[in-house]
């Protein structure tokens, strides 16, 4: 690799905040390098709003340090395309390299090892020292030691408390390699390595499993490769390559890095997925990244770009929110409401789980981004037996009944009104008829509706009637829509809000009332405020075609953007979630939806490409849609699309590129 590739990140030093180090992270274990925790999915302690991702002791958190030697040459790379992080210490006579990772494909184990390779013809001794800050205690598991298991050491035990009373209290079985206090290469030996291997699962046996699995792949020397080739299929699949500054190209490889290790990989039916945080798996302990609990970030910021690049992983973030349904029937029941209302946090269960009372009471919007997440996966797949078979209908019509029961009639108005509620925009609370959250109840009234009509089931009259007389605000004489009944223009806003309306809403209006909402809210919205806000201003201009504008606030992101490792941190002053998973799915959005134009709709996949002028080429090598593979490449004279694959069980008839010309080209595979 050569030194300018964007995909590696390298440095000499590592940042002064430990909370600006990479993660490295499966769909199950994640934890930050040189950290003495990790974290297990789905795993939390605590009740209501005191729950968090349950502190797992963590023998990975090691380091070497080179015994005598002077200051010896010391360097950190985070590798995107392996998933690897490495620590290597060069000195006169020897290299020491240490690799971490998550495995990609065994879910369940991580590994470390370290090799240690002479340089020169001597013949002495060469030894490494490690550091590790490990002991196998918990302040959230009652841990206990079982049995030694092949060489490993094995404690196992059950969170503390459970989310709600009598509630489930999961178990966490790890098996590790002991860690020495040093490693010495002997005297007649060139190189040798040694790996540290670390199963956690929900069973003992799962442990178990994972730790010979792992064990007999290192006897073979193919443990680290066999990670390697399922990170490296997984790239390649989600492949999004872009010609352009340094920087853009960096930030897109490192968005791509955090945000796949989230998700579960392919072969995996049989694991549970339990969402994805705002700051991934690796934090959440109890007090840093909102707890680990699960919000609209998922639904709303990091979901699109992982339904058109992989939509089975799309598939298993929906059947989290499935899961939890019955938490969200108690969530509305308890507020006097009908249907399903969705956590503004959500952990294990589906109840609320957010410390403070105002967010879940009021911040309702979170319910239709759920929601939306289905509609897109629906119209991107076609996939009815999520929804036939696997309970996503029951969770279309339980939104729906919320929505319809949240509702107020306005005799003065004659339309309907949601009061009392919290926008996106949460420096404003208690506010009547929020645009955002309005025009998404009517978009999800909508979908249950079509959804309905699909699935040839009868639709409640009351859906259609609210869909079409819900209140939206509009000011007719400065056409645009103010956030709330009487918001007056100039009012600060904290976030992207009312601009969401345009994407990913795609709620009516024309490009006039589009750059009325861009222009009356751009100003006005907080510079500290959180990552993913820049990115939908900047959709908002391209679809305009103003692409200087949309490069400016483009370009406001990178100053989310971390040193050396392309972490991450929710405002630019550094405070919020670290690792900021949402506004990484907010910049990719940019890329994905934003350059392509890529927008999905009931019937089509629209595309209108837009460049900033420092951008020549972008190619998604496999867009997903109606169970097709489509590779994208985009340039500033042309656009090409070639179908890669294409499904087995879909109607026969291809797909087609329409241009607005109305000249049609089909697409078939090749």
């Amino acid at each position: 690799m050569a030194h300018g590739d964007p995909g590696v990140f390298t440095a000499t030093a590592l940042p002064e905040d430990p909370r600006l180090l990479p993660t490295v992270t499966s769909a199950f274990l994640g934890t930050r390098v040189f950290r003495d925790i990790l974290h297990a999915a789905g795993v939390y302690s605590g009740a209501a709003g005191d729950t968090h991702r349950a502190d797992v002791p963590s023998p990975l958190g090691l380091r070497m340090a080179a015994p005598g030697a002077r200051s010896p040459a010391e360097s950190f790379t985070l590798n995107t395309w392996t998933g690897t992080f490495s620590h290597t210490i060069q000195s006169p006579g020897y290299t020491a390299t240490h690799q971490l990772y998550a495995h990609h494909s065994l879910v369940h184990l991580m590994a470390s090892s370290i090799t240690i390779r002479r340089l020169d013809g001597s013949t002495h001794p060469i030894t490494v020292q490690l550091r590790s800050l490990f002991v196998p205690q918990s302040q959230d598991l009652d841990l206990r030691p079982g049995p030694d298991f092949q060489g490993a050491h094995y404690i196992y035990g059950q969170t503390l408390v459970p989310e709600v009373e009598g509630g489930p209290r999961p178990t966490v079985h790890m098996l590790w390699t002991p860690i020495p206090q040093s490693l010495t290469l002997g005297g007649e030996e060139r190189e040798r390595r040694w790996e540290f291997l670390t199963a956690v699962a929900g069973s003992e046996e799962e442990a178990k499993r994972s730790y010979s699995a792992g064990l007999s792949l290192a006897a073979a020397g193919s443990l680290h490769r066999s990670h390697v080739r399922a990170w490296a299929a997984l790239r390649r699949g989600c492949s999004v390559e872009l010609d352009g500054p340094l920087a853009l190209r960096q930030a897109l490889h490192g968005c791509l890095y955090y945000l796949l290790s989230a998700v579960p990989p392919r072969d995996s039916p049989g694991v549970l997925f339990h969402g994805i945080s705002p700051g991934g798996l690796s934090n959440g302990t109890r007090g840093e990244d909102y707890w680990g609990h699960v919000f609209w970030d998922q639904d709303t910021w990091m979901f699109p770009n992982i339904l058109l690049l992989y939509p089975e992983a799309a598939r298993a973030i929906l059947q989290y929110r499935i899961r939890t349904l019955e938490g969200a029937r108690r969530n509305a029941r308890e507020q006097g409401y009908e249907g399903a209302k969705f956590p503004w946090e959500s952990a294990a269960t589906g109840r609320e789980v957010c410390p403070e009372e105002i967010y879940g009471a009021q911040e309702i919007h979170v319910t239709g981004d759920v929601l939306m997440a289905f509609e897109q996966y629906y119209c991107t797949t076609q996939d009815q037996k999520l929804f036939r078979e696997d309970g996503g209908w029951e969770l279309v019509e339980a939104v729906a009944q919320y929505w319809c029961s949240r509702m107020m009639w306005s005799e003065e108005e004659q339309l309907y009104h949601i009061r009392g509620v919290m926008p996106p925009d949460e420096y404003h609370s208690q506010v009547d008829n929020s645009a955002y959250t309005n025009a998404m109840a009517r978009r999800s009234l909508n979908f249950a509706t079509d959804m309905a009509r699909d699935l040839l089931l009868p639709v409640p009259e009351e859906w259609e009637d609210r869909a079409r007389k819900i209140k939206v605000p509009f000011d007719e004489e400065r056409k645009y829509h103010p956030e709330y009944d009487g918001y007056t223009p100039g009012e600060p806003v904290k976030q992207a809000d009312v601009v969401l309306l345009g994407f990913p809403l795609m709620h009516p209006m024309s490009a006039e009332v589009r750059r009325n909402d861009l222009e009356m809210y751009e100003p006005v919205t907080d510079p500290a405020g959180p990552a993913m806000t820049w990115s939908m201003f900047a959709v908002g201009w391209l679809e305009l075609k103003e692409l200087q504008r949309a490069w400016s606030q483009l370009e406001k992101c990178f100053s989310n953007i971390m040193e050396p490792f392309k972490v991450w941190v929710e405002n630019s002053d550094g405070s919020g979630a670290v690792n900021f998973l949402t506004g990484m799915g907010g910049f990719l959005q940019v890329i994905l939806f934003g350059f392509t134009g890529f927008r999905i709709t009931r019937s089509s996949l629209l595309f209108d490409p837009a460049f900033p002028d420092d951008i020549t080429k972008l190619k998604v090598s496999s867009v997903s849609y109606l169970g097709n593979k489509l590779e994208v490449t985009i340039t500033r004279e042309e656009i090409t699309m070639e179908v890669t694959e294409t499904s087995q069980d879909s109607p026969a008839s291809p797909l087609e590129a329409v241009l607005e010309s109305g000249q049609r080209f089909p697409l078939w595979e090749g």
